[in-house]
């Protein structure tokens, strides 16, 4: 099945090489604890298999890492992904795809929340403490969101990431506008 929104094949084919260089399990063993060819993983590792989110997920499984692992790039320090982007793997029996936004590093705390703005005066946050981050899916209207002296104009759908310990807004510039929060706590 075709990849919908160009999931990170080198990204991919990089962590299941250091993950399972990690593990000291072969490409046949790795193989066979997944359920799948020892062909379909050798091309997966080598950047030219085409994977379905089951095969990622057997692979994530028999890794015991979870399948974030295997398919986030490198974050940088604001990551936006406009809707339709990102790293998304199609399913081999539906029409779906999974679409990683983020994964949470190991001992981090999330609160979610359902952010809800006029256009007017902007949320203008100070400090969080020091290893915070914020996530914000915009889920209707606009916004601008993210560190204050650099903030993303975000449409429905579109994602970004950006540290909360520094000054940071959430601006709404369209009537009832609808965002989801995440806050990330180390």
């Amino acid at each position: 099945m075709p990849q919908s929104g160009g999931a990170p094949l080198d990204a991919i084919a990089a962590a299941l090489q250091r993950e399972r260089r990690r593990t000291g399990l072969t490409l046949t063993e790795l193989a066979r604890r997944a359920g799948i060819a020892k062909s379909t993983l050798s091309q997966l590792e080598s950047g030219t298999g085409n994977p379905s989110v089951e095969t990622l997920w057997a692979l994530s499984v028999a890794l015991d890492v979870p399948f974030s692992r295997l398919v986030e790039p490198a974050r940088p320090r604001v990551h936006v992904i406009r809707r339709g982007e990102g790293p998304s793997v199609p399913s081999e029996h539906a029409e779906y795809a999974a679409t990683l936004l983020a994964s949470a590093p190991a001992h981090v705390r999330r609160d979610i929340y359902l952010i809800t703005g006029q256009p007017g005066t902007p949320r203008r946050s100070d400090p969080h403490a020091p290893g915070v981050v914020e996530h914000v899916v915009l889920s209707s209207g606009r916004a601008r969101a993210g560190v204050a002296e650099e903030p993303v104009d975000l449409e429905p759908g579109d994602y970004v990431c950006y540290p909360a310990d520094v000054p940071h807004v959430f601006d709404a510039l369209a009537p009832d506008t609808v965002a989801v929060l995440v806050s990330e706590h180390p």
